[in-house]
């Protein structure tokens, strides 16, 4: 068995990460997930979170918040289908934040339940997206 598997992280304009990693750990929906190379083959959906990625061969980890999405596991490939994704060295906390108030402004006005749900989701969104980006400073 191969002590590696491929990985490849996307969203709907891009690739963010494909290569080869001896880990790979995420947000399920049920818990975190732990992914090692021979893992059952599996479909779930994902979390707001990180996905971290140990690099073959070395102790780094690749760092990716995920707004949420879809993840397939098979023993040697793994595929993460985000529907948000950017790696933290390129979160913004002033963007987020900034993002955060017009959604809660927003909030406040929404006219429909599903408007209200959308909103909703997407502040618990940003909140887990300012949590990450407060522990990646400290």
């Amino acid at each position: 068995m191969d002590k590696t598997l491929k990985v490849d992280v996307v969203n709907a304009e891009e690739t963010l990460f494909s290569g080869n990693a001896e880990f790979v750990a995420l947000p399920g929906v049920v818990g975190e997930l732990g992914i090692l190379p021979g893992h059952t083959p599996l479909i779930t959906l994902i979390r707001p979170g990180l996905v971290r990625i140990r690099l073959e061969g070395q102790q780094n980890e690749e760092s990716i918040f995920v707004a949420g999405g879809v993840l397939e596991v098979q023993p040697e490939h793994v595929i993460v289908l985000a529907d948000v994704a950017v790696r933290t060295k390129d979160l913004d906390e002033a963007k987020a934040r900034e993002a955060m108030a017009k959604a809660s402004e927003a909030a406040k006005t929404a006219t429909s339940k599903i408007e209200l749900a959308k909103l909703e989701a997407e502040l618990s969104m940003l909140a887990e997206q300012l949590r990450i980006i407060q522990k990646i400073k400290k």
